[in-house]
């Protein structure tokens, strides 16, 4: 990670949308911000089941993410936030995925000091990340 040009804001919190307890893959996630014309994924960090943390789109890229805050922003997803049956929104983080969380944020804030961090459902009509992202300790 690296200071880059942009001028980041905020970091912004989403999930994957999937079914508890199922892993998703960077490339899946491509393939589906693809299929709706996205240029290539969308979200700069992945966290998968077992936290570990990959990575996305180039952080010197401006992500597509969330509509209207994508070139002050920084997108994180986490792999989840359906349960099992995919029926209705759930928390599905991991204790691996909270701390994997915890580390990013702290080392994206000391980074870029005075970033915000928000969930998805504050900027759209969404679940996303099927947490509440104001109640956490950051």
């Amino acid at each position: 990670m690296s200071s880059i040009m942009r001028k980041i804001n905020k970091i912004i919190i989403h999930c994957s949308a999937t079914p508890q307890g199922r892993d998703v893959s960077v490339a899946e996630i491509e393939r589906w911000h693809r299929a709706r014309g996205f240029s290539q994924i969308g979200y700069h960090y992945i966290i998968s089941i077992n936290g570990i943390i990959q990575k996305g789109r180039n952080i010197e890229l401006a992500g597509a993410h969330t509509q209207g805050h994508n070139a002050n922003s920084i997108g994180i997803c986490y792999v989840g936030g359906m349960d099992a049956a995919n029926s209705k929104p759930k928390d599905t983080r991991t204790p691996a995925q909270k701390r994997a969380l915890k580390t990013l944020v702290a080392e994206l804030r000391s980074l870029y000091p005075g970033a915000s961090i928000h969930g998805h459902n504050e900027f759209a009509n969404k679940a996303c990340p099927s947490f509440n992202v104001q109640n956490e300790s950051w």
